[in-house]
């Protein structure tokens, strides 16, 4: 069953918590969105909040996957860039997609999601992503159309002794 995508939910206690939970489960997969197993709600809480607090000032979209309960499946975050040279493009972040949801096409009906909201903002001409090297992320962004624009080696420590490339991608709008 497709998955039902809101640009700018409200942001109601239910769905804070919904995409909290999300975070915590994609983390504790091994998901690369900023945290590592073993990691709790608590620990993924404050950068949730940081995220919140940048939709609050209109600096970042929140993009959600909802399933056929309603339920948070799948979710983005698009940040407007406040450089005055760069604000002809714009950053996705945290683009997480439930576990259990793993292999369903879920996370292209994201991106394809994600591409058609940057679409609708005024001025934006290109969203620009950076992944984790070593799961393979980087040749799903480029499935749904990204290119790899940039690499910095070992720049993300997963583990010490586990240093991981960063790498940066560009899909371009027009």
């Amino acid at each position: 069953m497709p998955l039902t995508f809101v640009l700018d939910p409200a942001m109601t206690p239910a769905l804070r918590d919904g995409v909290l939970d999300l975070w915590t489960e994609v983390s504790r997969a091994g998901g690369a969105v900023g945290f590592v197993p073993p990691v709790t709600r608590e620990e993924i809480r404050p950068e949730l909040l940081r995220h919140l607090t940048a939709m609050a000032e209109g600096r970042a979209r929140l993009l959600v996957g909802l399933d056929e309960d309603g339920q948070v499946a799948a979710a983005a975050f698009l940040t407007f860039n406040t450089h005055q040279l760069m604000t002809h493009w714009m950053w996705l972040y945290t683009v997480m997609v439930q576990p259990r949801h793993q292999g369903k096409g879920y996370g292209r009906d994201l991106m394809a999601a994600a591409e058609d909201a940057a679409r609708g903002f005024e001025g934006i001409e290109a969203i620009r992503l950076t992944c984790r090297g070593g799961l393979g992320l980087e040749r799903f962004y480029g499935s749904c159309g990204y290119k790899e624009v940039g690499r910095v080696p070992g720049a993300i420590r997963v583990t010490p002794g586990d240093d991981r490339d960063d790498i940066v991608m560009l899909l371009p709008l027009g």
